[in-house]
């Protein structure tokens, strides 16, 4: 089974705009027959999708994401099976853009986790079926603490990234819960700062604690690079995989405009992950020409290799593959 990841899609500012006058295929570039190739395809939805609601006031914040309701038909584009919503945007436009979001997730059969009217609904597991596997995703953010879900008021699963904290504890017994019903576990982590190609000191034992607890992938995100990959037991830890849709300004140190289309196969342990270079260009995701195509994989795989993982490169398809050694 290969199931495929891809960091931030932001569909909001210039993209939305964008989009009025663009086919809803228009963000994903020339990277769709990638998409077409996964058995299941699983993002970070980094905007609130809806019509409605102002600018989230209650604690102040430089950027408000929101994208056109009509754009639901993006995410259909690109047949993606399920989304995390556990991010510092999905509340940027109020309670009203999340029901909406919420709501046209639902109808365009698209699943969703990390917020919710409640608690138990945003900390609840997506479960979806591929190729008779039962999968499931988890997501958590560690940003917006004031955003945090309580048991009757909605929000986001906001989780500390703290070993010690009882948040902490309810996510990896939720997580041990999920992996009975599942094949295939993904947690998807919204956590840290948004520059650095090197995680924080505690995302790796916060990471290696949720593949213990039975996860298969941590799929991380929020920062706006990549950052390596590590393997544990029979899953992998994707610290961050960067941006993948977005109008952001280009940091010409930190190239926060590449990226990886990230497809792990899985056969009841995650065996490895194909990385496939991207730069987002115009709005919309591309896949890397060469030689730059090189100089993204040679960052990642200097990365990767810091982490004990095997990384080889394969020039015809213009693919880095990383595996246990």
């Amino acid at each position: 089974m290969k199931v495929l990841f891809v960091g931030d899609v932001m569909l909001g500012r210039l993209v939305n705009r964008e989009l009025g006058r663009r086919w809803p295929e228009y963000p994903w570039g020339d990277t769709l027959p990638v998409f077409k190739n996964a058995d299941a395809r699983i993002i970070n939805l980094e905007c609130v999708i809806s019509d409605r609601g102002e600018p989230w006031s209650v604690t102040p914040k430089a950027f408000h994401f929101r994208s056109d309701s009509r754009n639901i038909s993006v995410l259909k584009a690109a047949r993606i099976d399920a989304v995390s919503i556990a991010n510092n945007h999905s509340l940027d436009y109020g309670y009203e853009a999340l029901y909406d979001m919420l709501d046209a997730l639902d109808a365009a059969g698209i699943r969703r986790a990390g917020a919710g009217r409640s608690l138990d609904e945003a900390a609840a597991p997506a479960f979806f079926e591929v190729k008779g596997k039962r999968c499931a995703l988890i997501a958590f953010t560690d940003n917006e603490p004031e955003w945090e879900a309580g048991p009757g008021s909605p929000g986001v699963y906001y989780v500390p990234v703290d070993l010690d904290d009882s948040r902490a504890a309810g996510l990896f017994e939720r997580v041990g819960d999920a992996r009975k019903k599942a094949d295939f576990l993904v947690v998807s982590a919204h956590w840290g700062p948004n520059w650095g190609y090197r995680p924080r000191p505690n995302h790796g034992p916060f990471g290696r604690k949720l593949l213990e607890s039975g996860a298969h992938v941590v799929f991380g995100h929020s920062c706006h690079v990549f950052q390596g990959i590590e393997f544990h037991e029979e899953g992998a830890l994707i610290y961050s995989s960067g941006n993948f849709i977005d109008d952001y300004a280009v940091d010409e140190v930190e190239r926060n405009d590449e990226s990886f289309i990230f497809t792990a196969d899985f056969d009841g342990r995650v065996r490895s992950i194909d990385l496939r270079p991207t730069v987002i260009d115009e709005f919309s995701a591309h896949m890397a020409d060469s030689p730059r195509a090189e100089l993204i994989a040679a960052k990642m795989k200097n990365l990767c290799a810091e982490m004990g993982s095997r990384v080889e490169w394969d020039e015809e398809r213009a693919a880095l593959l990383v595996a246990p050694r």
